[in-house]
């Protein structure tokens, strides 16, 4: 049986939400973030070694990266569920919003959570400083980075519903979590085409059915 080694308030939370899609049957092990650094802990090594999440076993085969775990939960499991066909039109759209998400959409989102949490950690004379140039940095760089990425969801959702097209796809699955990061982070909810597409998403059983598997996710609105 597949095994989902599922950090809190992570990516993983997107893993959980496609095997409730699909259908199949998989256990969770839960895994907390260190309540002071948010990292997560160091069982997760054991199973692969970055110590990240997500990662699944299935049998005797490990499986990191989001994007890699959908692809081959969808090869080996799907049945043609949640893909467009092979040559179809939407299957490029797919396949590029699949490696988007992660390859593209996140960086200014992490970039943003790195330059707010900056000033904290900094030593108190720093502090001043150190909270000035995360400013500018934000300023100059992050937000219209951001502002950028964002604009292009709300219009790519104004041609269709979902990302890849007319149907939902596991391609809607791996976009769910920069969306979600930007509404909390960056104001994305603001953006009619963005926030009704998180409103579809949440109301779909099988994400609240993830979320009953998974625990809390700080996310989910």
């Amino acid at each position: 049986m597949i095994v989902v080694h599922h950090l809190n308030n992570s990516r993983s939370q997107r893993v959980l939400w496609l095997l409730e899609e699909l259908g199949v049957p998989y256990e969770v092990k839960r895994y907390e973030r260190d309540a002071k650094t948010m990292l997560a802990p160091p069982e997760l090594r054991a199973i692969h070694p970055l110590g990240k999440s997500p990662v699944i076993t299935d049998g005797d085969k490990t499986i990191a990266e989001t994007g890699a775990i959908v692809e081959y939960l969808i090869e080996t499991y799907g049945q043609g569920r949640l893909v467009p066909p092979a040559g179809a039109p939407e299957r490029l759209r797919w396949t590029y919003w699949l490696h988007y998400a992660e390859g593209s959409a996140m960086t200014p989102l992490l970039l943003k959570l790195v330059f707010n949490a900056l000033p904290a950690r900094a030593p108190g004379l720093m502090k001043g400083l150190v909270k000035s140039i995360a400013a500018k940095a934000q300023a100059g760089f992050v937000d219209p980075q951001l502002k950028a990425h964002i604009d292009y969801w709300e219009a790519e959702l104004s041609k269709s519903e979902w990302f890849a097209g007319p149907e939902f796809s596991a391609a809607d699955i791996m976009m769910s979590f920069p969306l979600e990061a930007a509404a909390a982070r960056a104001g994305a909810q603001t953006r009619p085409k963005v926030k009704a597409f998180l409103q579809r998403i949440h109301a779909r059983p099988a994400y609240q059915a993830a979320l009953a598997r998974g625990g809390p996710y700080d996310y989910a609105r």
